[in-house]
């Protein structure tokens, strides 16, 4: 078994990643977490404790990391006796922090790919570019490496791989459909990071399809979908992580992902990046001043951290996968609802931060008791995803089904 987890990261998600794991520290052990700002990271270890989330008496410490830095990165895990590392830093961060678990011989989880500050969209597959040409590294050490176990990528991953264990024979098609319906009341306002998340919607949209890719402008295609809770939703298709390895590795010659906006936001989102504030290249400014527009712009919004107090509604958020079952047409929606308001009372956080928090301590814990600790490099969906299925629905995050016997929460009996 492995003990002890290091989270690295003070934001959003990452305060939701510190209460579960103190909720399941008898499970995990120690938990540490590091950023670069220690007093937020002592504001978490803070905030775990005056909601009495620690399941039993242990260690909760902060940190100070610059965890671009490798052999910092090294002997913290090393003077922690950490043996699981969960990286909820940024994105661009992910090379740095996987290079000093292998070179120190722990686990590492993230729930994102990798990205570098100056290029969007790079040639798919993504996971191809930084990921994947490190299989062989961590193979090598036995390193277990976890790639995207947030929940888009990550659960929905499981939830494509759960559809091609029992519920469809030969796939057709996946499509993740992620709305949140919720409302935080600001003028406009992203849920995580803006620089990951603009970044996300300004280059060009990847989807697999015909067995091939396919490139789209955003906001290009859009759909509705008559969803569980939330009822009927407009999406877009978006290039997203999960698509990329689903498209490998799930034999499926459709992978398309679908993401909720209101006409508020993509009408902002416009006004922006026709202005050029969403761009990573730096400019400068009349005083001489270099600066990068999306990072001003990252400045100027409220942090998403701010919102969970009064943000109200709910997420829907699932797969709909389609083939052949016996020989028949086969259609199954596998999904999870979540409420802003129950996970600000719970861990002090919105529900996009919750949905992503939740997931990295579901595969910590399997990781910890040896059930996903398989010393190489893998995606959610190589995975058995039952027994992670089953902790998500113990700890705050349960699946639902829907398909032509009916809508059901997912059985583990």
């Amino acid at each position: 078994m492995k003990k002890n987890v290091l989270i690295i990261g003070a934001g959003g998600v990452a305060r939701v990643v510190a209460h579960k794991c103190a909720q399941n520290n008898d499970v995990l052990g120690e938990i540490h977490i590091a950023s670069r700002t220690r007093s937020k990271c002592e504001e978490i270890v803070a905030s775990v404790h005056d909601m009495g989330n620690m399941k039993q008496d242990g260690v909760l410490e902060a940190h100070a990391l610059d965890a671009m830095d490798v052999a910092a990165t090294v002997a913290l895990i090393r003077k922690t006796g950490c043996q699981i590392v969960i990286n909820v830093g940024t994105a661009f961060l992910n090379m740095s922090v996987l290079s000093a678990c292998i070179e120190a011989g722990v686990a590492y989880i993230d729930t994102a790919i990798h990205e570098e500050p100056n290029k969007i969209c790079e040639t798919p597959p993504w996971y191809g570019n930084y990921e994947w040409p490190r299989k062989d590294e961590c193979a090598r050490a036995g390193v277990t490496a976890i790639l995207g176990a947030g929940f888009d990528p990550g659960v929905v991953n499981a939830f494509a791989r759960l559809a091609k264990d029992d519920y469809v024979d030969t796939i057709t098609d996946i499509d993740i459909v992620d709305i949140n319906a919720g409302n935080h009341g600001k003028y406009f306002s992203t849920n995580f990071d803006p620089e990951i998340n603009f970044r996300e919607f300004t280059g060009t949209v990847y989807s697999w399809q015909d067995s091939q890719w396919k490139e789209n402008a955003m906001f290009e295609v859009g759909q509705e979908f008559d969803l569980p809770v939330v009822g009927k939703q407009k999406a877009y298709m978006s290039g997203h992580d999960e698509v990329h390895s689903l498209a490998k590795n799930m034999g499926s010659p459709n992978v398309r992902f679908w993401m909720g906006f209101g006409d508020h936001y993509i009408n902002v989102f416009t006004v922006l990046k026709n202005l050029g504030l969403l761009s990573e290249q730096p400019v400068k400014t009349a005083e001489g001043l270099e600066v990068v527009p999306l990072k001003v712009v990252k400045a100027v919004l409220p942090d998403p951290s701010s919102l969970a107090p009064n943000y109200t509604g709910k997420t829907c958020i699932g797969d709909f996968v389609k083939g052949t079952k016996d020989g028949k047409p086969a259609e199954v929606f596998i999904y999870n609802v979540a409420d802003h308001k129950e996970a600000y009372e719970e861990v002090g956080s919105q529900g996009i931060s919750y949905t992503a928090g939740v997931p990295p301590v579901a595969a910590a814990m399997l990781v910890a008791s040896g059930e996903w600790d398989v010393k190489t490099m893998v995606n959610v969906e190589e995975l058995a995803p039952k027994p992670f299925l089953h902790i998500l629905n113990q700890i705050g995050l349960p699946t639902c089904i829907r398909d032509e016997n009916g809508d059901r929460p997912l059985d583990f009996s």
